[in-house]
């Protein structure tokens, strides 16, 4: 059906005293002797448009009450001393698109969102995630809006892959055969699915793009990645969204820099493109969220060595759940003493032990530490990891001879280095945790359409 949307009612300076029509569910509602009034909502804009109904005109106006009932309402626009929005609407007709029974989940009262998540379904018809979906698609836009006016190429790398890009064996399976006594090994199984080998969902598109790189120059990936990691924190998703460019004649502190040029950029983009939504985060999530984002904009990024890091973390007086010392994977709890009490900033850790690190990963000159760096940010932790590739054929090929991974998973990978290797670099950028950053949300779960963690696939 013909309609306008709500928000381009709101951004029309001309819309008073012209007649509209609009679509949307009631999300509020007030019934007395002569008059009614409706809020509407159609997905467009975080305000509502008021409906006023003279009852004179549309008598009957009982079914369209109820929250969250659909209606196709035209009328005539109004001035309104006494709506945010400015503007109202006078209803000539309204009809019925779709009722709404009593039993509606989402009433009137606040929900918190642990309850929201049992109902992800109904969820994004509040404020809070009508306003996150907003800012996700606006941020992704941002993003590739930054590359591509870079002179990077978008490519799309394979979903379903043979090789385990992080070396940690956390990939979904990916098969066509169920279980059977007469299959005798796992090398009969795999044989005799799909693709004649094992085969699971990508937990990175970076080996991949580092191909593509070599022969365009920058490009980046922009999709969905997979990890069946056993964790149950509010940072960990099995299903998410990841952002990796990849950069030929690169070395860390280049890639850093652009790092830290695309977080800046995509900041700003996103704050002067969605104030309400912002408005709304900081109300009831993060007070003072925007100071906190211009700040990150106008300020230099830290950059701390992995060692000295751990140096005054040990020094801090804190007695830390997870202990410290050299050689210690960084949880979340160090992170945030980092950004949050220590620097008051996103911060750079350079330079990890190789241990933690994956194997393609260029090695220091120490024979310890690897050439990689975690952006933190204050209130999440981790958001970007970021390295320069090895590019010494015989490095690589020890590094993953030394993680007993299968050499032949990796030919192709390997070949790289043999024919016209050069000096590259790279990162991932969670989108989750990004949007965490953003808008003050603590828990993954919360800025994703349906999660998928541990135990759950609703």
């Amino acid at each position: 059906m013909k309609h306008t949307d709500i928000i381009d009612i709101f951004r029309n300076k001309e819309a008073v005293g012209k007649e509209f029509t609009v679509c949307g569910w009631v999300r509020k509602s007030r019934d007395s002797k002569n008059v009614a009034f409706l809020e509407i909502n159609d997905g467009t804009s975080l305000n509502h448009l008021q409906i006023v109904i003279d009852k004179s005109i549309i008598h009957d106006s009982t079914d369209y009450l109820p929250i969250c009932t659909s209606v196709c309402v035209t009328g005539i626009c109004v001035q309104a001393l006494n709506n945010p929005s400015g503007i109202e609407m006078n209803a000539n007709k309204i009809e019925l698109l779709g009722t709404c029974p009593p039993d509606y989940p989402i009433q009137k009262k606040p929900h918190s969102l642990e309850y929201l998540r049992t109902i992800p379904h109904l969820r994004v018809r509040t404020n809070t995630f009508n306003a996150m979906f907003r800012l996700r698609s606006k941020l992704s836009e941002a993003i590739h809006r930054y590359f591509l006016d870079r002179n990077f190429t978008y490519v799309h790398t394979p979903i379903i892959t043979g090789s385990d890009c992080e070396g940690a064996g956390e990939i979904f399976q990916v098969t066509t055969v169920g279980f059977h006594p007469e299959y005798k090994s796992a090398q009969e199984y795999y044989a005799a699915d799909f693709f004649g080998q094992k085969a699971g969902l990508t937990v990175s598109g970076q080996l991949e793009g580092e191909m593509m790189a070599m022969g365009l120059g920058k490009i980046y990936t922009f999709g969905p990645t997979f990890r069946a990691e056993n964790s149950n924190t509010p940072r960990h998703a099995a299903e998410f969204w990841q952002v990796e460019p990849e950069v030929a004649f690169a070395d860390l502190n280049d890639i850093i820099g652009i790092a830290t040029e695309m977080i800046k950029f995509i900041i700003g983009s996103v704050l002067d493109s969605c104030k309400e939504e912002f408005a709304l985060f900081e109300k009831f999530y993060e007070p003072g969220l925007v100071a906190k984002l211009r700040a990150a904009i106008e300020s230099d990024f830290a950059r701390v060595d992995y060692g000295e890091a751990i140096k005054i973390l040990k020094e801090s007086g804190r007695e830390f759940q997870y202990p410290v010392d050299w050689g210690c994977d960084l949880q979340t709890e160090h992170e945030r003493y980092l950004t949050d009490i220590v620097f008051k900033r996103p911060v750079f850790v350079v330079n990890y032990p190789k241990k933690l690190k994956s194997f393609y990963m260029k090695q220091n000159p120490d024979g310890l530490t690897v050439a990689a760096t975690d952006l933190l940010v204050p209130g999440v932790g981790e958001i970007i990891g970021c390295s320069e590739r090895e590019n010494d054929y015989h490095k690589l090929l020890q590094a993953i001879t030394d993680r007993k991974m299968n050499i032949k998973d990796y030919v192709r990978y390997l070949e790289l280095r043999k024919y016209g290797s050069v000096p590259h670099s790279g990162f991932g950028l969670g989108l989750e945790r990004m949007l965490m950053y953003l808008t003050g949300i603590g828990n993954i779960r919360d800025v994703t359409m349906f999660a998928r963690t541990k135990g759950d696939l609703r």
